[in-house]
């Protein structure tokens, strides 16, 4: 991959020093050249020579350069050279390559040399991939960027290689629904700069493919009994295999991006896969993982009382159960947990062998399998062959990846097959042909259903009473034939193990990716390089409902067809002119043509005239069709000027123009432009011995948006029934113009005492304005809302990297580093729709909405709280002794974090590795319909007050009718207080300091001795064990904070309702080299 990545960055490396041809450009400015050209015009003698690396590969573009001028030439593409100079005993020729240690060598005479570079990890490093996919020199970047290397996608692996980056980038926020072992995440750099908060995800590319991002859910809602449950089946990301990556670079702000366009106003993630290496013959790889999923963390459930209301007492006044009607009374079975306390009495209780009321009274007991035993241990297996080859012509790599997830939720888990190509051949002189080639499938014949919705396993686990065994379930759905789904406890519920063996939500996702591209050298200093690439997805799911839920009585079976495919086309050329190492400069201009189109089919039967025959043709009714088609294309044309100084000096300026299908014809053109820039001053002022790298560092950027398809022009959608159409409710606007961000950013990157401790730190500030946003209308219109160009949004943060090598000694390493950023997200103007509203509901889940205001943030979530008295005191109702509720909701907090921080650690001692990762979020607000449910039915610890007393006295006041407040002495029914206290609108009383930090990940590994491999013939073992997500600390009640709300395709921040548990994961790994 090294050699690749030197190849690419050759290109475009701005300081390399060029074959000068024998005339009058020989006489510089300086005295010392004049000196030189002075002494040409009398001996000159001739140097040959071949430079080759360690594998004895020719290196082709090596510089090479006497000491102490400006006099110098390039290797071929065979790595020779040839030098002409009035050399003498003295004279010292210097050669260099980017990844590679210098090597100087004194003339003596000898007119052909040989010379062998050795690798330099800490230089290759220092190459970063760019916009475009261009290879740089990080010191020649002005503006701040993050690189990972493959080990951090490896050494503690996960299902998703995004969960590896978790604490290790500077500014990156994650967000995902914990909704299973495909869950979704979305990657935002930088904060909000979309009121939308669906479209603030960064851009993801692999090795010059952009790979959606897009939440890919059924679309469903998550609300009880409103509609199917959400799924979430995974995006694009997720199919990366992290064995195959080699590198990824995180471009944060627009002055990394602008050459991306639009795409990429939200930052990017650059992904360079791995690749062969030119005459290493062929090398064989195979890497087997095996790792276990255990429930980390679970709600602090109450198992101290049984099912019951509080309210039933028999003849001795005492709380009883019983399942139903008994000698000791009415039936007292209910979802809520106020019933009896487990103390070793007796009860009529229901009896497993009958499925009735057993005739005898049994013990009455918590079953520590109530909620726990319905888990399991999830596992993952993957297994990973690789081969690479090269000759002196070109390079190849292809790998194949199979990986069996079966998951903690029993029936649940996924299958993927990853295979990849990874190829490049000189075709002929100066002609190099580049191809990548990706193929995923990735299956499962089942996904969890999720969110809060009577038919998830989430809600069962709320209602459900400490007094269920679970494993009744389990005997009454294999003892009815499966045909029995409802639970024996409530006409709400829905049997557990009906959920996950018959709610079937499965698919079928195959994507190709792939790209080939032709590197043509026109002449010595102009290259062109013509690609093409493609993404193509196509998707087939099947969501199947058997008879007897409580929300589909007689079945229910919908079929989705999913076929999304994006190609790319563009071309760069690049001219590279080198006056001398005080100046030099590359020109490139080029041109991309994007064609993006989405086709969606979902049909589906309410209703199945026959049990189990799960066909669109069983339907009982209408089959309900909806068909959405998406197109969109986008032309571009940009340019980048790249000019450095005496090699510390650096500047960028960028323009591109962009016309996009989706905006109206006059204003679908926008040009926006960028400048960045880099001084090394470290360079230029002597600084002390111990300070060995200062750079500065300032980039200004703009970069336009477009908006999303159909809503510039009147358009009529497809009914759900066959045959018929509606109106769209959406008032088009043929006015619309691009949205703008622009972005300045300042940063410093000082490094001492030989690396051994480092910063760098950034400040930014991004404006997004002319957003366009949708507005509520006046129903008199005829329609809903219009889309406008009205908001404006600002972000502004710093970001800090840290990293310090306490200990360093031949054998024994200690680095550890840190990162920490934050960020203040502020709405600075919001349109206003025609009823004249200053604000905008921009997402909403369960009690929750999260509304945009001018002054506030795209985060600010509101919602019913408590009424208080000026002193901060609750008012309580003097009548019923409950809190007296709200008129109007108010502000509850923000979903996002003040600021987020990690710690990475790596120990390497001899071949043995020890890597520990810890991050927090802290700050932000985190509501929890959950936690309302859970105590609002007495399932959770922090409702057992009151308990054995038998009313509580709400903490309070009450007001007087003097207007005065005097003490709450009002007693209240248990069951009530707490129906009332945590009622489901009360967003106050449900909500939380989203604050945690994460033991994130663990890995130890040991890389056997090179005796040992060469006695073995091997080229490298290695064995390592691992675990992920060990602990949380945080005041969150349920399974994760670090969570926000599935509904429909959209992730609310801010909110969880009925997540699924997050697993810690304890894995082994072994990796063989031949």
């Amino acid at each position: 991959m090294k050699k690749n990545l030197q190849s690419v960055a050759h290109f475009l490396k701005m300081f390399v020093l060029v074959s000068i041809p024998f005339s009058t450009q020989y006489i510089w400015a300086s005295p010392t050249n004049n000196h030189h050209a002075f002494t040409l015009q009398q001996t000159l003698s001739t140097v040959k020579g071949k430079v080759v690396n360690a594998q004895n590969e020719p290196v082709a573009g090596a510089a090479v350069y006497i000491k102490g001028t400006d006099i110098g030439t390039e290797t071929d593409a065979n790595g020779m050279f040839e030098l002409q100079y009035d050399f003498n005993n003295t004279t010292e020729l210097v050669f260099s390559y980017i990844g590679y240690a210098d090597v100087t060598q004194t003339y003596n005479g000898t007119p052909f040399l040989n010379i062998t570079l050795k690798e330099d990890d800490s230089q290759l490093d220092e190459i970063v991939i760019t916009a475009l996919g261009i290879a740089r020199e990080e010191k020649q970047l002005g503006y701040s960027q993050q690189k990972l290397n493959a080990d951090e996608f490896t050494n503690a692996r996960s299902n998703n290689w995004v969960d590896n980056m978790k604490g290790k980038v500077a500014g990156m926020q994650f967000t995902s629904a914990s909704s299973g072992p495909m869950s979704s995440t979305q990657v935002v750099l930088r904060g909000n700069r979309s009121i939308d908060p669906n479209l603030n995800g960064a851009l993801i590319v692999v090795d010059g493919i952009p790979i959606s991002s897009n939440m890919s859910s059924s679309t469903n809602s998550s609300g009880y009994l409103s509609s199917d449950s959400p799924v979430d089946f995974g995006n694009g990301m997720s199919d990366i295999n992290p064995e195959d990556i080699e590198s990824v670079t995180v471009l944060k702000g627009a002055g990394a991006t602008a050459l991306y366009g639009s795409r990429a106003a939200n930052g990017a993630v650059m992904i360079t896969t791995k690749s062969g290496k030119k005459s290493q013959g062929l090398g064989i790889t195979y890497n087997s993982n095996v790792s276990i999923d255990v429930i980390q963390r679970w709600p602090d459930w109450q198992t101290q009382y049984g099912s019951g209301t509080g309210k039933a007492f028999n003849s001795a006044g005492q709380l009883y159960y019983s399942y139903q009607a008994s000698e000791d009374g009415p039936a007292t079975q209910s979802n809520l947990g106020f019933g009896p306390r487990f103390n070793g009495q007796s009860y009529f209780q229901y009896d497993p062998a009958t499925g009735t009321m057993g005739t005898q009274r049994t013990l009455w007991q918590n079953y520590d399998n109530a909620r726990k035993g319905f888990w399991r241990a999830g596992t993952t297996l993957t297994n990973s062959l690789s081969f690479a080859a090269g000759n002196d012509k070109g390079a190849m790599r292809a790998s194949v990846t199979y990986s069996d997830n079966q998951w903690i939720m029993p029936n649940t888990g996924f299958e993927r097959v990853a295979i990849s190509t990874k190829a490049n051949y000189e075709i002929a002189k100066g002609i190099k042909l580049n191809s990548t080639l990706n193929f995923y499938n990735r299956s499962s014949d089942n996904m969890p259903s999720t969110g809060y919705n009577n038919h998830t396993i989430s809600y069962f686990m709320i209602l459900t009473n400490a007094n269920n065994n679970i494993d009744w379930y389990r005997k009454i759905w294999l003892d009815k034939g499966k045909t029995q789904m409802n639970s024996p406890f409530s006409t709400y519920l829905d049997n557990p193990f009906a959920l996950v063996n018959e709610v079937i939500n499965s698919s079928n996702n195959n994507t190709f990716t792939g790209n080939l591209s032709l590197d043509i050298d026109l002449s010595k200093n102009l290259k062109l390089m013509l690609r093409s690439g493609i993404n193509s997805q196509n998707e087939v799911r099947e969501l199947k409902r058997p008879y007897d839920l409580v929300k589909f009585a007689t079945g229910y079976y919908e079929k989705q067809l999913i076929n999304q495919q994006e190609i790319n086309t563009d071309f760069l050329l690049t001219y590279k002119g080198n006056e001398s190492d005080y100046f030099n400069y590359s020109l490139s201009a080029g041109g991309n043509i994007m064609s993006n189109k989405v086709n969606r089919l979902d049909a589906s039967a309410n209703g199945l005239a026959v049990p189990d025959v799960y066909k669109l043709a069983n339907a009982s009714s209408n089959v309900m069709t909806v068909s959405n088609d998406y197109r969109e294309k986008v032309n571009s044309l940009y340019a980048l000027g790249s000019f450095s100084y005496r090699n510390l000096l650096f500047l960028d300026l960028t323009a591109r123009n962009d016309w996009s299908s989706t905006l109206p014809a006059g204003n679908n053109s926008y040009f926006y432009p960028s400048a960045n820039l880099s001084f090394i001053l470290s360079d230029a002022l002597n600084f002390p011995l111990w300070i060995d790298y200062t750079k500065l560092r300032a980039s200004w950027a703009q970069v336009g948006n477009d908006s999303r398809a159909f809503i510039t022009g009147k358009y009529y959608d497809n009914s759900p029934f066959v045959g018929s159409a509606i109106n769209d409710n959406q008032l088009y606007n043929a006015n619309l113009k691009p949205e703008q961000t622009t972005s300045t950013e300042f940063g410093v990157d000082m490094r001492f005492f030989n690396d051994r401790f480092g910063f760098d730190v950034s400040y930014y500030n991004t404006i997004s304005s002319n957003q366009i946003i949708s507005v509520p209308l006046d129903y008199a219109t005829g329609y809903s809302s219009q889309y406008i160009n009205a908001g404006k949004v600002e972000n502004r943060g710093f970001e800090a990297m840290l990293h310090v090598s306490p200990i360093k000694t031949k054998n024994f390493e200690w680095r550890t580093s840190f990162t920490y950023a934050n960020n203040k997200n502020e709405i600075l103007e919001l349109g206003a729709g025609l009823e004249g509203s200053d604000s905008q509901v921009l997402a909403s889940a369960g009690t929750v909405s999260i509304i945009g205001k001018v002054g506030g943030s795209t985060g600010d979530m509101y919602g019913y709280g408590f009424v208080r008295n000026e002193d901060g005191k609750i008012i309580y109702d003097a009548k019923t002794g409950l809190p007296v509720r709200p008129e109007t909701e108010t502000y509850q907090g923000n979903a996002y974090a003040d600021w987020k921080g990690g710690w990475t650690n790596n120990i390497s001692y001899k071949g043995w590795n020890l890597g520990v990762t810890l991050d927090g979020s802290f700050g932000g607000v985190l509501y929890s319909q959950s936690y309302h449910k859970t105590m609002e039915h007495g399932h959770l610890n922090g409702s057992l007050m009151g308990r054995e007393e038998g009313y509580i006295i709400g903490d309070g006041v009450v007001k007087n009718a003097d207007g005065t407040y005097s003490p709450n002495t009002k007693q209240v029914d248990v069951p009530a207080y707490y129906s009332e206290y945590y009622r489901r609108a009360n967003v106050e009383a449900n909500k939380f300091d989203a604050t945690y930090v994460k033991l994130r990940e663990i890995s130890l590994s040991y890389s056997f001795p090179k005796l040992f491999l060469e006695r073995n013939k091997l080229k490298g073992l290695t064995i390592s064990a691992f675990a992920r997500n060990l602990y949380t600390w945080s005041d969150f009640p349920f399974y994760d904070p670090e969570t926000a709300a599935l509904n429909g395709a959209s992730m609310v921040p801010g909110v969880e309702m009925g997540q699924l548990p997050s697993p810690a994961t304890y894995g082994f790994n072994v990796k063989v080299s031949l």
